[in-house]
């Protein structure tokens, strides 16, 4: 009994110490990290043990310590291999664990996307164009892929460790207005993005302006065509014409090329035209182009006569205006004198007495004077009569020149006629 007392006693004294390695997480995850631990069994640890941590043959770390953990912070795919550990004390030799095998596991690429730069795949000509390739999960070297068009036109290949790339155009042209997308493999198959497609702002060049006439010399009435076109610049571009400046009208081309604009001519179109392209991105001018117009002579003479007319009527009409008015306010006058009597009768003209077969009759003459004449068509006249008798040799008393008159006188409107001859009516 006491024999087999001392055998259990002394049994876990005279086994012999075994060092064994520890991982943890068994099998890591490219991004994580994994710590190793070396343990001693049937062993208690001794405050002078040292460990040591080894790795396909290669010491991790510094060597030889009083540390019995070791963590790798970040696991990739080139750490995955053969890793062992190894125990020692100040008066035992080292002791070495059996060696395990770690397999880092790597997360394919997913969810991968192109982006551009400036935002929106609208970029100016000249300008830089970045395309970046964004992964959204995926561990481990990353291989990017950038390509232009359907068909797949391999720009750039880079090769990162990271989640997205870049690659830039320093200087952007026409040619460069196209479809791109990227790819993202790290060893599980290439991964693509969508295609997203960049167009390129071009400003509008000089506009030519051409004037396309039915014959070599314009006549009024022929029909011009004016013809806009800028070589170069992104569309829509909108056009418009000018005559001296003065806006004719305005056309837009939606898909490039130039625009017509088409002016049934006048003498008042002669000058000269220009035309303008504006996309946008400045507007531009196009040389003046002069246009001279033939005037057929019947239509000169219209015009010259025209002209003539404005020019008399522009000069006459406040002249005549005022002539109207003074001979307004003169017939005025005259027609006032008229309705009026005369203050004094105008002395009678004596004319000699007429004899016929016998002295005794006696013959009366009519007898007229103006009294007054107004500008126009209109004369007033005074008519009576004398009389006249045979002389006797009784001399009687002078009469009055009012008894002289005979008290028939009339006023009498007269008619002018040919400005000397007067008609007349004689008053009995």
């Amino acid at each position: 009994m006491l024999l087999r007392l001392l055998l259990l006693i002394c049994a876990p004294l005279c086994e012999p110490t075994v060092v064994f390695l520890r991982a943890s997480p068994s099998q890591p995850i490219e991004g994580n990290s994994m710590t190793l631990t070396c343990k001693i069994q049937h062993a208690p640890l001794k405050s002078d043990a040292q460990f040591c941590f080894f790795k396909d043959g290669q010491t991790l770390g510094q060597g030889w310590n009083s540390f019995p953990e070791f963590q790798i912070a970040t696991m990739w795919k080139e750490n995955s291999g053969s890793y062992w550990c190894g125990a020692k004390t100040a008066s035992s030799k080292a002791i070495w664990s059996q060696s395990i095998q770690i397999d880092v596991q790597r997360v394919p690429v997913s969810n991968v996307s192109l982006e551009i730069q400036p935002p929106g795949g609208h970029v100016m000509e000249g300008e830089k164009l970045i395309l970046v390739c964004l992964v959204a999960g995926g561990t481990g070297d990353i291989t990017f892929f950038w390509y232009k068009g359907a068909l797949g036109l391999n720009l750039e290949t880079k090769t990162r460790r990271s989640l997205t790339a870049k690659f830039e155009i320093p200087t952007v042209t026409e040619s460069d207005a196209e479809q791109y997308y990227c790819a993202a493999d790290n060893g599980y198959g290439p991964s693509l993005s969508g295609l997203v497609r960049i167009t390129v702002r071009i400003p509008v060049s000089r506009p030519v302006l051409t004037l396309r006439a039915p014959r070599a010399q314009a006549v009024v009435g022929d029909v011009v065509e004016l013809h806009c076109e800028a070589q170069r610049g992104s569309p829509p571009i909108l056009y418009k014409f000018y005559h001296e400046d003065v806006t004719l009208g305005s056309s837009s081309a939606s898909s490039g090329g130039g625009v017509s604009f088409n002016l049934s001519l006048t003498a008042e179109h002669s000058g000269n035209y220009s035309c303008e392209a504006n996309n946008g991105l400045g507007a531009q001018r196009s040389e003046v182009v002069p246009l001279n117009i033939t005037v057929p002579t019947e239509d000169r003479k219209e015009l010259l006569t025209s002209g003539v007319i404005e020019g008399l009527l522009g000069i006459l009409c406040p002249t005549t205006i005022a002539l109207l008015f003074c001979c307004w306010l003169k017939r005025k006058i005259g027609r006032r004198s008229a309705r009026d009597p005369p203050r004094s009768a105008p002395s009678p003209v004596p004319q000699q007495p007429t004899y016929l077969n016998s002295p005794d009759p006696v013959q009366q003459q009519p007898i007229y004077q103006n009294v007054n004449v107004v500008s126009g068509d209109e004369v007033y006249s005074l008519v009576y009569q004398m009389q006249q008798e045979l002389q006797s040799a009784v001399v009687e008393p002078p009469r009055t020149r009012n008894e002289d008159k005979d008290p028939s006188a009339i006023y009498s409107w007269l008619k002018k006629a040919n400005d000397t001859d007067l008609d007349y009516e004689d008053a009995m």
